[in-house]
């Protein structure tokens, strides 16, 4: 018998946000049984808690969707987080202010956030630096879309693989109500993403001379429709705007995403630009816990 938890993620309400199914105890389980509940749950991602090869680490997250294992997401750290957080609690264990995620794309810090004492929220530092892979036509942005080419804005930056752990295609788009209109459809996905390395493509609309995105993102290739809230994604489109805009400093940004799911997301995000780079992107949110139960094998 083996322990988990499901949650939702950055939100403060039950069934908005993403939900996260967390299993604990996952000491001797293949990865192909991980898989298989991952498949079973069927949520966008789910995780498997492993004591870590490091004893100054929290743990081993091992991540999976649908379809497949990934090496760093967004939504998965921040809700595991805030489930160990609070078993930590519950057994009186000391809270340190980070948490130390080893996983397949790095070390993942993700700090603890509580209000009157309940750890209520996280937020996770990205394991990599940006990395910035193929652009693409507008044509074939507005095609893994669903929209029109002339709806596709460039000013700031071509339709772009990004990435800080996981890529995605990331394009801007002119308007909420284009945004409204995306979609993803599974030929075009293949067609589109498939060649240049990634299986999601993150549409956002930027509010003129704000830090403030709406945004979708669509991953069918993943068995994944829509998500209600990417971190991993948000995290790349954050940390790509803060480079070829060269943002010094310190920025707060703020991002909703889910809302065409009726699961509206809110998603904090934080770049730290200093001596001219990218120094560092953060994400993270509230989580409320949904239910708890056992798997039985």
């Amino acid at each position: 018998m083996r322990r988990y938890v499901t949650v939702d993620v950055f939100t403060d309400e039950r069934f908005r946000g993403n939900p996260l199914a967390v299993v604990l105890d996952a000491v001797g389980m293949q990865a192909i049984e991980m898989q298989q509940i991952a498949a079973e749950f069927g949520y966008s991602e789910t995780t498997f808690v492993l004591p870590p090869t490091t004893a100054a680490h929290t743990a081993e997250v091992r991540i999976f969707t649908p379809t497949g294992e990934v090496p760093f997401a967004g939504h998965p750290n921040v809700g595991t987080a805030v489930v160990l957080a609070r078993e930590w609690h519950a057994a009186g264990r000391e809270l340190p202010a980070t948490f130390l995620f080893e996983q397949k794309a790095g070390l993942v810090p993700v700090r603890i956030g509580q209000i009157n004492g309940v750890p209520t929220s996280a937020e996770l530092t990205a394991p990599e630096a940006l990395s910035m892979g193929p652009t693409v036509s507008t044509e074939d942005a507005a095609l893994s879309l669903g929209i029109d080419p002339s709806e596709v804005v460039v000013h700031t930056h071509a339709p772009t693989v990004a990435s800080v752990g996981l890529p995605f295609l990331v394009v801007e788009i002119n308007s909420i109500e284009t945004l409204s209109r995306a979609s993803g459809d599974l030929a075009a996905h293949r067609q589109v993403l498939q060649p240049i390395g990634t299986d999601g493509v993150y549409g956002y609309v930027r509010r003129q001379g704000t830090t403030e995105l709406s945004a979708r993102m669509f991953a069918p290739l993943d068995k994944v429709p829509e998500d209600p809230a990417t971190g991993s994604a948000t995290a790349a489109t954050l940390a790509l705007l803060a480079t070829v805009e060269g943002m010094a400093g310190e920025h707060s940004w703020r991002v909703i995403q889910g809302e065409h799911m009726g699961r509206r997301s809110i998603l904090r995000g934080r770049t730290l630009h200093a001596a001219g780079k990218l120094v560092s992107v953060h994400v993270g949110g509230h989580v409320v816990e949904v239910m708890r139960g056992t798997l039985c094998f």
